[in-house]
């Protein structure tokens, strides 16, 4: 099926940043890491701050470089891609949502670049059409959003608007970095929804980081524990959450809120 064929693949990434001129000094961010994303499939990469989530996320996007090791995708070596052809397939959504936008534009500006990412000129008729229904299609009133500027929007808004920008765009990864974490309680679920659609109904393929594993249990197919760079636990979200094998797994589990019972292993 083609669901099931890998979509992106890393091997054995590590990370090493060099700080400093005359007294130089290196700090290990990632160290062998290896995995893979199926198409239509959501892998969740878990872990607390510093443990190498968004420097993976930055590498697949190709914001920074490996200092060894390979990313493919559909077999093919990411740094022989093209700018264009490789952001058509690949794209982000972060944790702060307002930085994604100049706040002297209008939203529909980065939706309209869109069509210049996808390398097509259609009429501004059919942009205007793309851009209402793609609006719609992750739960927004284009009459309510459409036009205004972002400070004028709330985050969950501004996060939909952003998966629309790559679903005009024809992406078919998205590296999803703690979409949620600031965002208000009462609109997560409208986004992980959207994501678990899109997933559905498009054969959407997403990397969702997020350094809270309860979320896993919601959208993600796999989870990988991270702790300090290294992947200490990797297997269906199920096995994960009910059958932990690594101590730091089962201390993220322990950590989780429960209004009538503690998690026990």
């Amino acid at each position: 099926m083609e669901s099931e064929k890998v979509f992106l693949e890393c091997k054995d990434l590590t990370k090493i940043y060099i700080s400093g001129f005359v007294r130089t000094t290196s700090t290990l961010a990632v160290k062998n890491v290896s995995f893979d994303v199926k198409r239509g499939e959501v892998v969740a990469l878990v872990g607390e701050s510093g443990s190498g989530k968004t420097t993976i996320a930055k590498m697949i996007l190709r914001l920074i470089e490996p200092t060894t090791g390979h990313i493919y995708l559909y077999g093919k070596d990411i740094f022989f891609y093209d700018n264009r052809d490789y952001y058509q397939k690949v794209q982000a959504i972060f944790q702060d949502p307002y930085s994604a936008y100049n706040p002297f534009y209008r939203v529909d500006h980065v939706l309209n670049k869109a069509f210049d990412l996808r390398g097509d000129s259609l009429p501004s008729n059919e942009r205007k059409e793309t851009v209402e229904s793609t609006s719609g299609l992750v739960g927004l009133n284009p009459e309510e959003v459409l036009g205004r500027y972002p400070h004028q929007l709330s985050g969950g808004q501004l996060q939909r608007l952003l998966i629309a920008r790559a679903l005009i765009i024809g992406s078919e990864l998205l590296i999803a970095d703690e979409p949620t974490s600031m965002i208000d309680a009462s609109l997560r679920a409208g986004i992980l929804n959207l994501l678990l659609d899109l997933k559905k109904e498009k054969k959407f393929s997403v990397l969702f980081i997020t350094h809270d594993i309860a979320q896993t249990q919601y959208l993600a197919d796999r989870v990988i524990v991270m702790r300090k760079g290294e992947i200490v636990e990797m297997d269906p979200t199920e096995k994960v959450l009910t059958r932990p094998v690594h101590p730091y797994t089962k201390e993220l589990l322990a950590s989780v809120p429960r209004l009538y019972e503690k998690w026990e292993f």
